[in-house]
């Protein structure tokens, strides 16, 4: 569920239900999802997750592809993984596992003002032997997994040292590291604390499989313990330092994002005595992203997720990820554009094509409707159709006209995307652009379904077609210099609604599209239609045997056409809204416009106006219009931005 969805729409709702019954059904839900044939795909194609090689990095030789990870504690029985894995994170904590098992049939409970999340105990999990055999199982991901063992509260040192390893040597062949967490036992003695984590470490480091082991800093752990601990500790030894997410208060354990200012003072802290080499993983109150750039910039290396992704959504782990882009390349100067006739210049072209041929049939459609080639095929001219059956003109105009419009649209959308997001190498824009041609040019086939070949429909095609395969060399991947939005502030989430329209309205020319070009290679009439003719398809046959071929053809036409741009729409509207990106604001109003425009006008011109026949229509001008409105305000207006310093 994107961020558009959860938002709008399942946030609400789960925020109805109690806290862990709501966790556990988003949980299972995303899970079933993911393990049903493309499902993976499906939860991909929604967040379009891109891979950067400037975000790779290796954390004690682990290579991970994101710098965000997934806390431990909030699939705390790896039910959604596989899916979770496809939003955008780059590691798995899987945690704290102990020996036994630990559970807890206390209600988790959520302080909606705060964003926080209060559990009754800290270190609910399945323990040792069904974490093994969870792991045993296909886990759906290749994603790293890093365990958090603790050892029993209570125990010796050397028991809870024993418990350790124990831990270490079972789980060692499905972890990528390890985070150790400091031992209850010590009681803040921290000679002795030390003395334990070397054990620990050697413990780990003398096991026949070594994983890298990083060392666990609860959140509430006093900063002056914490120093003193480091200045004896041989922390260069250790592969890096986590700070956990998790303070204990009187009520249970709490989480949120009031935790980040603790987490920022700990990751200052440990880097001022560690040092730049130390990777510094920071867990706590990270729900924006520019929560995220904020604890990079006191020195965390990672972060990792929690309450965040209950209250801002799946989207955080990748807006975070293009926030942490940016920064590493907004001081950069950009590549030079390539040149208009490299690749971009010939989907501008494709796109002028399609708006031209689409202005020449709206003409042609609005005066004569037939063709030379038409009259040729049926044996008949425009005046004989028309003392055969007055209405016949004009159905078939209606369907030309609104073909026409629809191929204007088409070629807006196809301008814009080549000029502002292919020419820049976004990978999201060459994908908007390749799946709709890639579906305009084979329903050129839908044209056949009735035996009817359109000469004029093959001509455009074949010199269209050229112009794709041109625009689709050569084409790199580039990172955007567009700044992203960093704050969950109204104006997001105001389009997180508009968002929600355009895919709405996506999807429902999609399915029109198809249902349509369905009809016209099969039945070729609605109800709807056949009133309008004052005839039956028997009646329009016995005018001439070609009429029904000659109309199939245009109405399949037509639902391939707006199968086509629905999916320019979808796609744009999935993956390219984004903060002050003024360009595509203006492709959805006027890339909109002509096929609205030629839809409603020819219907009242031919009095075609029976509501149940217009009420799609009516939906999508709706929707689409709300959509316009509530995302105005985002993407025509920058966010105010802090600069590396974190200043405004």
């Amino acid at each position: 569920m994107p961020d558009w969805s959860y938002q709008t729409l399942f946030r609400p709702i789960l925020f109805q239900l109690p806290s862990k019954l709501a966790r556990d059904f988003t949980l299972n839900a995303m899970g079933t999802l993911s393990r049903l044939p493309s499902g993976s795909f499906v939860i991909r194609t929604l967040g379009h997750m891109e891979t950067e090689p400037i975000l790779e990095t290796k954390l004690a030789g682990v290579s991970l592809k994101y710098p965000v990870g997934l806390s431990g504690g909030l699939d705390t029985r790896g039910t959604a993984h596989r899916a979770l894995a496809q939003f955008g994170f780059g590691f798995i904590e899987i945690g704290p596992i102990t020996i036994e098992q630990s559970v807890s049939d206390q209600q988790i409970l959520r302080d909606v003002d705060k964003e926080a999340i209060l559990y009754p105990e800290d270190g609910v999990n399945e323990g040792l032997d069904q974490t093994i055999r969870a792991m045993q199982k296909h886990q759906g991901h290749s994603l790293p997994l890093m365990f958090r063992i603790r050892s029993a509260p209570g125990l010796l040192l050397e028991e809870a040292l024993e418990e350790q390893r124990l831990l270490m040597e079972k789980l060692s062949p499905y972890a990528s590291a390890f985070y150790i967490e400091l031992h209850s036992s010590t009681n803040g003695a921290v000679e002795q604390t030390a003395s334990y984590l070397e054990a620990v470490l050697k413990t780990g480091q003398s096991l026949p499989d070594p994983k890298p082991m990083l060392l666990y800093i609860p959140l509430d752990y006093p900063n002056g313990e914490l120093q003193q601990l480091l200045n004896v500790l041989p922390i260069n030894r250790w592969s890096g330092i986590v700070i956990g997410d998790m303070r204990k208060t009187a009520e249970g354990y709490v989480t949120g994002k009031e935790s980040k200012p603790l987490c920022m003072d700990k990751v200052a802290l440990i880097r001022r005595l560690c040092g730049q080499p130390m990777p510094v993983i920071a867990t706590g109150g990270v729900h924006e992203p520019q929560d995220a750039l904020d604890l990079r910039q006191a020195g965390a290396t990672y972060v990792q997720l929690h309450s965040g992704l209950v209250y801002a959504g799946p989207g955080l782990p990748k807006r975070i990820n293009e926030a942490v882009i940016y920064e590493q390349i907004r001081y950069t100067k950009p590549p030079d554009n390539p040149s208009f006739w490299f690749n971009w210049g010939w989907m501008c072209l494709l796109g002028i094509g399609m708006i031209i041929g689409g202005l020449l049939a709206w003409i042609i459609a609005a005066t004569s409707v037939v063709l030379p080639y038409d009259v040729s095929f049926l044996g008949m001219g425009a005046a004989a159709l028309e003392e055969a059956n007055p209405f016949v003109l004009q159905f078939m105009s209606h369907d030309r006209v609104t073909l026409a419009g629809t191929m204007i649209s088409i070629g807006v959308m196809y301008f814009q995307l080549s000029r502002y997001g292919l020419r820049k190498g976004i990978h999201w824009a060459k994908t908007a652009l390749m799946t709709p041609c890639l579906v305009g040019f084979s329903s050129f086939f839908l044209y056949l379904g009735y035996g009817y070949f359109d000469p004029l429909h093959a001509l455009a095609a074949a010199i269209l077609l050229p112009m794709f395969i041109l625009s689709m060399r050569r084409n790199v991947d580039l990172p955007s210099y567009d700044p992203p939005n960093v704050l969950n502030d109204r104006l997001w989430k105001q389009a997180q609604w508009g968002q929600l329209m355009f895919v709405v309205l996506g999807f429902s020319l999609a399915i029109g599209g198809v249902v349509i070009a369905i009809v016209g290679i099969t039945k070729v009439f609605v109800p709807q239609d056949l009133a309008y003719l004052c005839a039956s398809p028997e009646m329009l046959q016995a005018i001439n045997e070609r009429l029904l071929p000659l109309i199939a053809h245009d109405r399949a036409g037509f639902g391939g056409a707006l199968f086509s741009s629905a999916l320019s729409i979808l796609t744009a509207a999935l993956w390219g809204v984004n903060q002050g990106r003024r360009w595509l604001w203006w492709t959805f109003l006027i890339g909109g416009m002509p096929g609205f425009i030629a839809g409603f006008s020819v219907h009242w011109h031919i009095n075609y106006t029976d509501f149940i026949h217009l009420f799609p229509a009516y939906f999508a001008f709706l929707v689409y219009v709300i959509g316009l409105i509530l995302l105005y305000p985002y993407l025509m207006y920058q966010q105010k931005r802090r600069d590396i310093t974190g200043e405004n």
